[in-house]
């Protein structure tokens, strides 16, 4: 017999989700990896999927790349496609859901906000996708009607695979279009729902790129592939940072590290600064995988080859020397056999100059989200989550408890970083991870 908890809770998500409905949703700028992975996902509890882009070739485009994608019939079944030229109004006007996937520039954002506010119905929602820019900013100068079913629901790439989504409302949002959307994401689309407030980065991106950025600043001294390994998978992250900033994009990633240094002055301010050479090397083209090729690459001969970013040559990965990084090896080999807390243990205690780097970039990870509790998130259950569900790495409470807690503070220290109130006040052997649904081990993985 179910609980009455369960069967008020059940009652409260079914009268949510019947207080809207959503059969129809126009994804603006189909033709790119978000906007069609997100037609895609919207497929699978949607019967109708509008693509459109500045032609109906792209459009036609973005359909096949989510096809392929997803692998799935019911894509090709539930889209049609168009372009803006001769289908926007109409079709915008019959959607219950405009979801605006277009280049993440403002001035561009807001010019289609202004098409959409025109055509739409005074009932429709109007999502954007952006990965950090201003909700409020972007609402201004919207009808009343707009500014109240306007949100951010920012999926993470590629979202058929990454089900970390955040949820971000403006301050005119209607609240209960918030609790519909956070509902009926969760129960039809199956995404890992995190609000955010609506700051430059909002949390994920905030939290993440401040620990991307700081390594490829490391890279000019230290060079990418050693940073890639002294922060690589046994810290806890499925890809390495530096690839996952070629695989993101340097035009991308510029864009939103810009944008957090621009907006949000903390106390971390250096270390969201874009390093000179990565902009040097984008007047010349540079971009990441997308070109061929950013911090690592290949040549001719299909040989691996790392950028070297002091000269802003290429050099082979062959020709590069590993130094002694024995601590990385033990880390490694503890975790391959399911002792993550042991390997952690031994992260926070090994010793050497490599060691100290690693060490510094992870503190720094603990201690800038713990620091942003209460300004991205409400509590460090949100940052966790989109971190674990968003990014794939290990959640911040969970390097504090399988460090432990008087560890963790130690190496904060150490790295001369300031020391989160909430670890600083808490009592040696508090759990800080709270979500029984994730085994914690799936984080930690061999180098």
């Amino acid at each position: 017999m179910l609980s009455s908890t369960t069967v008020a809770a059940s009652r409260k998500s079914s009268d949510l989700l019947s207080s809207r409905s959503i059969k129809h949703v126009v994804v603006l700028g189909a033709n790119g990896a978000m906007g069609l992975g997100s037609g895609a996902l919207f497929t699978t509890a949607v019967p109708r999927v509008t693509f459109l882009a500045r032609t109906k070739e792209k459009a036609d485009g973005g359909l096949a790349a989510a096809v392929k994608m997803v692998r799935s019939s019911t894509v090709a079944s539930r889209v049609d496609t168009g372009s803006y030229d001769a289908d926007f109004d109409r079709v915008v006007a019959e959607a219950d859901l405009i979801f605006e996937a277009v280049t993440e520039q403002l001035p561009l954002k807001q010019e289609f906000f202004d098409r959409i506010d025109k055509a739409r119905r005074p009932d429709s929602i109007v999502a954007t996708v952006t990965s950090g820019l201003s909700i409020n900013q972007l609402a201004e100068g919207r009808s009343d009607s707009f500014r109240k079913n306007f949100l951010g629901l920012h999926f993470f790439n590629p979202p058929n695979v990454i089900v970390g989504t955040e949820l971000i409302a403006g301050k005119d949002t209607d609240p209960k279009l918030v609790d519909f959307l956070d509902e009926y994401c969760t129960k039809l689309l199956g995404r890992a729902m995190v609000r955010t407030a609506d700051t430059a980065g909002f949390a994920g991106n905030r939290v993440g790129f401040k620990l991307l950025n700081e390594c490829a600043i490391l890279a000019e001294e230290h060079g990418p592939l050693l940073i890639d390994e002294l922060v690589g998978p046994y810290t806890g992250r499925a890809l390495t940072p530096l690839a996952t900033v070629d695989l993101v994009g340097w035009d991308i990633h510029r864009a939103i590290v810009d944008n957090i240094y621009e907006l949000a002055p903390d106390e971390a301010h250096e270390t969201l600064k874009l390093p000179t050479y990565m902009a040097d090397l984008m007047e010349k083209g540079v971009l990441g995988r997308k070109t061929g090729g950013g911090f690592f690459g290949k040549d001719d001969a299909g040989g691996r080859i790392v950028l070297d970013p002091k000269t802003q040559n290429y050099v082979s990965k062959s020709a590069i020397s590993r130094p002694d990084l024995g601590f990385i090896d033990e880390i490694s080999n503890l975790h391959r056999v399911g002792r993550y807390v042991d390997g952690m243990r031994a992260f926070a205690e090994a010793t050497g100059p490599y060691a100290a780097i690693a060490q510094k970039v992870i503190a720094g990870y603990i201690s800038y989200s713990f620091h942003r509790v209460g300004e991205v998130t409400d509590d460090i259950s949100g940052i966790d989550r989109i971190m674990g569900y968003g990014f794939n790495w290990a959640p911040p409470s969970v390097l504090v408890d399988t460090i432990g807690l008087k560890r963790t503070i130690q190496m904060i220290e150490k790295a001369g970083l300031p020391v989160p109130p909430a670890l600083a006040n808490a009592q040696e052997g508090t759990t800080f991870f709270d979500d029984p649904q994730v085994n914690v081990g799936k984080f930690f993985v061999a180098a």
